[in-house]
């Protein structure tokens, strides 16, 4: 672990190099005193520099010439100087307005103002860089990649700058490696899939991040969602309902308001003076579903499941596909229990969990999100008891064997959770299903039971969401499939395709015998060449297409073709139909 926090660090150290290298080379061409130099991080994959041009106009075509100069220097940049400085000299120093705000803050906050100089630039900055960087950066280890704009600190009411994105990897082979896996990842892109597929659609009339889906991505949704609610509905779990606004009164008591407050979209009455948000997430609403009755330790655990939207405001810049919405329909559960329930639960949303990652065909291990205690004050209720749930969740991932590492500062500001993050087709590692544990907000609304002793005790809640949000599962899943869906979940299983105006016929019984079978087919008597049927089955990803020409009507069976084991040759309509449902029962 150390050896590989080591190899993580000196990356990040290389990284935040390069962005101080490439400062130097925008100020080289571009003239010192005529730009603006503000800060440059590393970041996940490379680095970034955000430079005020002023009235320099560069773009994608400039980073070649910059990229070369930074090459140039860097076999000049063999050591470090280091500095601290007072407040006065570093703002004499640097004498932009973005550099002075920097400058100012660390002053304000009483921490040392240092410099650091390699080959004859100096930038503020705190340090972490590699020691020699002409001996230990690769010149084609590192890549200038794009230009963007940048506010200003994030600020959307300041300055737009120019930022300009780098890649750097320890080696030429990983720079190549991550380049290969972008170029995949592109062609992969849900949007440009789900485009092709018409599957859903975005409308400037409707607003950014609120997709439509189409009866084929409506169909791809709920089969998703019906597979999640029978494996919950089997362990117990009860559908419930609740309503899309609510009094924000709700989230005050829950702790929402005050941490989320204005991420929520208000809605005004017109008959009344309550002050109305559209729903962010559910937990309070089957909190109150609890509260509506008295209950026994006799009746629990007393699970709830619901699938449905909620909304949260997110910032216009983030939206993106169905990666980042603003309406989110999530797969939800909230189970309420005694202390001494908490394992069994786990172990059953745990099983849960497996089953469907495994027929997804992805796979998961368990991120154990953890309290920060440095951080107190972004957590609600006791410490004791976030190390009792904590202990709880590590235990439970020993006894179930999951593959695990713990995250600290990772846990929801009411309770510590396991996250079960998955790995895609590339390599990307995506946050997934989620079981939460939580001892505050039952507190908090005052739920009880009553114990074997006649005694009121308070519930312990269990919040779980498998695909999370279906909008981004959706977007994980068809960058790993590519959009080509297994059987069970194509919302095209079978294209019938006849040969001939002369073979429609046959073919329309052969489709209608499918469909009475809640088979989804779809027949394909357009006046077109056979050629052209095919291909448009092919660039529709549908799993089988059945020929049927002359010598399928004479032998009266069916040439079946497969998308992903192509002519599997003749067979009797009852076999084909046999072979098909057999399939889709085992949701292959």
């Amino acid at each position: 672990m150390i050896r590989i926090m080591e190899k993580a660090d000196k990356l990040s150290n290389m990284r935040h190099t390069l962005a101080h290298l490439l400062a130097a080379a925008a100020g080289e061409i571009y003239k010192f005193d005529k730009i603006k130099l503000t800060l440059g991080p590393a970041i996940e994959n490379g680095f970034y520099y955000d430079i005020d041009f002023c009235d320099e106009k560069v773009t994608d075509s400039n980073l070649k010439k910059i990229e070369d100069v930074m090459r140039k220097k860097l076999s000049k940049w063999t050591e470090w100087e280091h500095k601290e400085i007072s407040k006065d000299e570093a703002l004499k120093f640097f004498k932009n307005e973005y550099k002075a705000e920097l400058i100012n803050e660390i002053a304000e906050r009483g921490e040392k103002i240092t410099t650091y100089t390699c080959g004859g630039f100096t930038d503020l900055c705190r340090g972490g860089h590699v020691e020699n960087p002409a001996k230990e950066i690769m010149p084609d280890s590192f890549k200038l990649d794009r230009i963007a704009g940048a506010y200003w600190r994030g600020d959307e009411k300041k300055r737009m700058l120019t930022r300009i994105y780098g890649l750097a990897f320890n080696t030429k082979e990983e720079l190549g490696a991550y380049i290969a896996q972008r170029e995949e990842a592109e062609k992969r892109d849900h949007r440009k899939i789900g485009q092709q597929l018409g599957l859903f659609t975005i409308s400037e009339k409707i607003g950014k991040g609120l997709p439509l889906f189409t009866p084929q991505g409506t169909l791809l949704r709920e089969l998703l969602n019906d597979y999640s609610q029978s494996l919950r509905a089997e362990k117990g779990w009860q559908k419930v309902w609740s309503p899309h606004i609510t009094k924000n009164d709700l989230y005050k008591i829950s702790g929402h308001w005050d941490k989320f407050g204005r991420e929520l979209f208000l809605v005004k009455s017109q008959e009344t003076s309550d002050e109305l948000v559209m729903k962010p997430m559910n937990c309070p609403h089957h909190q109150q579903i609890y509260a509506s009755s008295l209950h026994s330790y006799k009746e629990l655990p007393i699970k709830y499941m619901e699938t449905t939207t909620v909304y949260r405001d997110e910032k216009a810049g983030e939206l993106l596909g169905l990666s980042r919405v603003r309406c989110i329909t999530q797969d939800d559960s909230h189970t309420f229990c005694t202390p001494d329930q908490i394992e069994k639960i786990y172990e059953e949303l745990i099983e849960i969990t497996q089953t469907f990652y495994k027929i997804i065909g992805i796979k998961i291990r368990a991120r154990l999100s953890f309290r920060n205690p440095n951080e107190p004050e972004k957590y609600l209720g006791e410490p004791k008891l976030w190390e009792k749930a904590q202990e709880i969740l590590l235990k439970t991932a020993k006894k179930n064997k999951l593959d695990y590492f713990e995250a600290i500062g990772e846990a929801a500001f009411y309770g510590p959770k396991i996250d079960f993050m998955g790995t895609d087709a590339l390599g990307r590692e995506w946050q997934l299903a989620t079981p939460q544990l939580d001892f505050v907000q039952p507190k908090r609304f005052g739920l009880t039971y009553i114990d074997n002793e006649g005694k009121e005790q308070t519930p312990v809640m269990i919040h779980f969401a498998l695909m999370g949000s279906i909008e981004r599962f959706l977007s994980v899943y068809i960058e790993h499939t590519a959009g080509i869906f297994p059987l069970w979940l194509s919302p095209v299983q079978v294209k019938v395709i006849p040969v001939r105006e002369n073979h429609n016929e046959y073919a329309k019984k052969v489709f209608k015998l499918l469909k009475e079978n809640n088979i989804r087919a779809e027949l394909d008597d357009t006046n077109q060449n056979l050629g052209t049927k095919v291909r448009d089955a092919k660039n529709n990803k549908v799993p089988y297409w059945i020929v049927i020409g002359d010598k399928e009507i004479e032998a009266k069976k069916l040439t079946l073709e497969s998308r992903d084991k192509g002519n599997i040759g003749q067979m009797l309509q009852e076999k084909l139909v046999e072979k098909l449902l057999e399939e889709i029962k085992n949701k292959k």
